[in-house]
């Protein structure tokens, strides 16, 4: 599941060639400006780690959730997580989920869609449901004088979705419009001819929004069994920030989830690998051309997992010091960004290098990247590079992951998700300080050494690079 450092998969990273003159002086204030910064990222960090006590509470029916309690703000954030997301979806009704979690907010249990919507207004609270690959995630942030009104709403919308035919129709249509609008677009084309590249037929390979055939196939009948087989009690994850007590909470929780179905129907998915070493093209005549590497990547299981991640900030993770910047954006001026991100999936994980350049220097641009990753292959980090890394990935980790309530409770429950202890965030600094050179030099002959898959999009290399 996702960690602070997972982002999109297919994320297409827009750039701009800058020039390259007047290195040292751009590059002494950026290194300035990240050293100072890190300071102040540790301190709150510290902080937080200190501050943040994270109680587990048990409802009467035997659901859980981690709460922390926070009673300076009348606020109370709760952020939720069923297993099963878009890969779930049947064959031939890719866009299910999609679909599914654009209606929870158009009409439940005895309130029409007007009436659901003017209700949430008064009682001052957001509603948000996402499907991804592998869970939807549920959300609401209420004002805690208003937190019963609030509740209630969501235990509707999360237990007796309507699914009403005109709500339908007309998400399902806005859906429609959007696939239409961007079915000649290069990104979206380039995005979905990559993740068949990439995946084949596995169901990471299919469009999370569908088709507009399959979504011409989609009743609410089927919402209606997807919602009843997805949301279910063990495959729940909770986490709640705010002004509420635990005695409160699990109340809330058997009022929330207490009449879900004990057990969860799903369709097996299967592991799989991403398909490298091949050379995607999708080719437009554009002033500027995206490319992307992708490389084996590290389940967040793994024991090594912290050494991938650090190497990955070294390679391209680190704002303004990371080696591809330096050599591709500060010492060439060929893109204005360039990253390397790790993206771990429940079924398959990589570790992605993105950027975009100007077309006539693709091909150039493409050949440092990869002169990059051999030498990181070859020489791996020096201890210099990994202490800095060190400190700010400790550092960090508190703007990134800890500067909301909203942030907060996606954290606890990817913590959960992950199994990773409810002292995870106390213990992380310890596991990143332990990690040596030697591991983090193996990890990257493990993950860079393999021959990347390759998408270009813009005007074709002619088979260079």
């Amino acid at each position: 599941m996702m960690t602070n450092q997972h982002r999109g998969a297919f994320a297409h990273v827009l750039s701009s060639p800058l020039a390259g003159e007047g290195k040292a002086a751009r590059l002494a204030m950026p290194l300035a400006i990240l050293l100072l910064a890190i300071f102040f990222l540790i301190q709150q960090a510290l902080t937080a780690h200190a501050a943040m006590d994270i109680q587990e509470v048990k409802s009467g029916k035997g659901i859980k959730a981690w709460l922390v309690e926070d009673h300076t703000v009348p606020i109370v954030t709760i952020h939720f997580v069923f297993e099963g997301g878009t890969t779930q979806d049947p064959i031939g009704k890719e866009g299910l989920a999609y679909l599914m979690t654009g209606l929870f907010a158009e009409g439940a249990g005895d309130l029409d869609s007007d009436a659901f919507q003017v209700e949430l207004d008064d009682a001052g609270a957001h509603m948000s449901f996402i499907a991804q690959r592998d869970c939807i995630n549920g959300s609401m942030r209420m004002l805690s004088q208003h937190q019963d009104a609030a509740f209630d709403l969501l235990r509707l919308a999360v237990n007796r979705p309507r699914f009403d035919q005109e709500a339908f129709e007309r998400i399902r249509a806005q859906v429609f419009s959007d696939i239409i609008a961007k079915e000649r677009d290069p990104k979206t084309i380039a995005q979905g001819k990559w993740r068949r590249a990439l995946y084949g037929t596995h169901p990471y390979s299919r469009p999370d929004k569908g088709t507009k055939v399959s979504l011409a196939g989609i009743t609410p009948a089927d919402l209606s069994a997807f919602h009843k087989a997805i949301f279910a009690r063990d495959g729940l994850r909770v986490a709640v920030v705010g002004d509420i007590d635990a005695k409160t909470l699990s109340n809330k929780l058997d009022q929330l989830f207490g009449d879900l179905r004990e057990k969860k129907t799903l369709f097996p998915i299967a592991d799989v690998a991403a398909e490298l070493g091949q050379q995607v093209e999708v080719n437009y005549d554009l002033p500027q051309t995206s490319l992307q590497l992708v490389f084996p990547g590290v389940a967040r299981s793994e024991p090594q997992f912290f050494a991938a991640v650090l190497m990955n900030e070294i390679l391209g993770g680190l704002p303004f010091t990371s080696r591809l910047y330096d050599e591709v954006r500060e010492k060439r001026g060929l893109a204005y960004s360039v990253a390397s991100n790790l993206v771990d999936q429940e079924h398959s994980n990589a570790l992605i290098i993105s950027t975009a350049t100007r077309s006539d220097r693709a091909s150039e641009t493409l050949g440092i990247v990869r002169d990059v990753v051999k030498k990181m292959v070859e020489e791996g980090p020096t201890e210099a590079e990994l202490e800095a890394s060190k400190k700010y990935l400790i550092g960090a980790y508190a703007i990134s992951r800890l500067d909301s309530s909203s942030s907060i409770a996606a954290t606890l429950v990817d913590m959960q998700i992950d199994n990773l202890g409810i002292d995870y965030i106390q213990r992380r600094p310890a596991l990143i300080d332990q990690v040596t050179l030697g591991q983090v030099k193996a990890a990257a002959k493990k993950l860079l050494s393999a021959e990347p898959s390759i998408m270009v999009v813009g005007p074709s290399l002619g088979g260079k690079g």
